[in-house]
């Protein structure tokens, strides 16, 4: 990562596709230029169905990007679902290649590259490798090896595989879009350091994001990647029940949702009455009790904890998690979702506090998660996206560090 490096994120979603541009200021922080999103129906269930729908979205996204910035945006990286990526651990024992010199930046690179060299099961490719711990030869943990005088170390990572045919989907989409891709990250492992504090980074974490029409699933223990996936149910799965239980539009179920959005009928104050504008059946202006409404909020999300629950019971992960963390738009909105979490879990549940979390917007935040995600990789030769610019003097800067990180890397 160098100063004035452009990393561009995408993530799409449910309901849109939404893209994150950042540049890396002289303190070496992501600092974003642009945001854009458009509405995108071509996701179901975290399936792509509707290629073309996906294409125009992203098209759109990365038009007002380049407008927004003068740039022409040529790559970028994306987001997968976890249903779709597989985590292999591995390690291996690395020499140094002068163990007077210490540990260089090419050792721990050539390590990586080495690392993930695994036997790939059909019909899957590698998407990441993620290096987690480095343990020197006398047995020193290390976060960065470099410099010190051992003979030789041992690499731990996490090796991302993922489905082959999503992938090559993916590919499709942005090469139609006039784009190229980056590198494709897993959501949960991408958000990681945006949605989590500072203890839960070395605690063990279910990360849970819960959107539109998705949930995704990570699982780490401290900075280690165990698992992910992704379940097919989400806050519109939420407004459908209400509208298709009482009768009225998708839109006035929607709006009741925020209105009185509550995860448990036991936390209700006043059982206030709720006159249904829109009802469907021979009674106009149909009055319920928002006790009724809150049963039908209740037993969907009790399914999403409840299939969850089964998920990683089912793959021995229960009884690694301390913690739950809640994010997304299809949960955080509804009052007491993390106490329905932790009945139905038996594990602590809380709603994401990181610090970083309350600098985004809520729509562009996964986007966001994977530009920081990319800029904060370590070891990585590049991470900056493919971008022309109009400015000849930035251009040309770039060229320059591009030719010196190729002779002194």
């Amino acid at each position: 990562m160098a100063i004035g490096d452009i990393i561009v994120g995408v993530d799409i979603g449910t309901s849109k596709v939404c893209t994150v541009v950042g540049e890396v200021n002289n303190f070496g922080q992501i600092e974003i230029i642009c945001n854009t999103s458009y509405k995108c129906n071509g996701l179901k269930k975290g399936k792509i169905i509707n290629e073309d729908e996906i294409i125009l979205s992203l098209a759109k996204t990365i038009k007002d990007a380049e407008d927004e910035t003068n740039l022409k945006i040529n790559s970028a990286y994306v987001t997968i679902p976890g249903k779709y990526a597989t985590i292999v651990q591995n390690s291996i024992t690395k020499e140094a290649k002068d163990k007077y010199a210490g540990i260089s930046v090419r050792d721990v690179q050539n390590a990586i590259m080495q690392v993930k060299d695994i036997e790939i099961p059909d019909g899957k490719t590698l998407i990441d490798v993620v290096p987690d711990k480095i343990t020197l030869e006398n047995g020193t943990v290390v976060s960065d090896p470099v410099g010190s005088l051992s003979a030789s170390f041992t690499i731990s990572a996490q090796v991302i595989l993922a489905e082959k045919d999503y992938v090559r989907q993916l590919h499709n989409i942005f090469k139609k879009a006039g784009l190229e891709i980056d590198g494709i990250v897993p959501i949960t492992l991408a958000e990681r350091n945006l949605i989590l504090d500072t203890n839960e980074l070395h605690d063990n974490i279910m990360l849970l994001d819960i959107g539109a029409g998705n949930t995704d699933i990570g699982v780490f223990e401290g900075s280690t990647f165990l698992y992910t996936n992704s379940i097919p149910l989400g806050g519109d799965n939420i407004t459908n029940d209400i509208a298709l239980v009482l009768n009225i539009s998708e839109e006035e179920a929607d709006k009741l949702k925020r209105q009185y959005g509550l995860a448990l009928k036991s936390f209700i104050d006043n059982d206030n009455d709720i006159i249904l504008n829109t009802c469907k059946d021979n009674t106009r202006n149909k009055i319920i009790k928002s006790s009724e409404l809150i049963e039908i909020i209740e037993a969907r999300i009790e399914e999403i904890f409840s299939i969850i629950n089964k998920d990683i019971t089912n793959h021995g992960l229960k009884q690694k998690i301390n913690n739950v963390i809640l994010t997304g738009q299809g949960i955080v909105n509804i009052n007491k979702s993390d106490v329905a979490g932790k009945i139905n879990l038996n594990i602590p549940v809380k709603i994401s506090t990181g610090r970083a979390i309350s600098t985004v917007k809520p729509a562009y935040r996964t986007s966001y998660a994977l530009v920081r995600y990319i800029a904060a990789r370590p070891f990585a030769k590049t991470v900056s996206s493919s971008i022309d610019t109009q400015n000849n003097e930035s251009f040309i800067k770039n060229v320059l560090e591009k030719i010196k990180e190729f002779f002194y890397s």
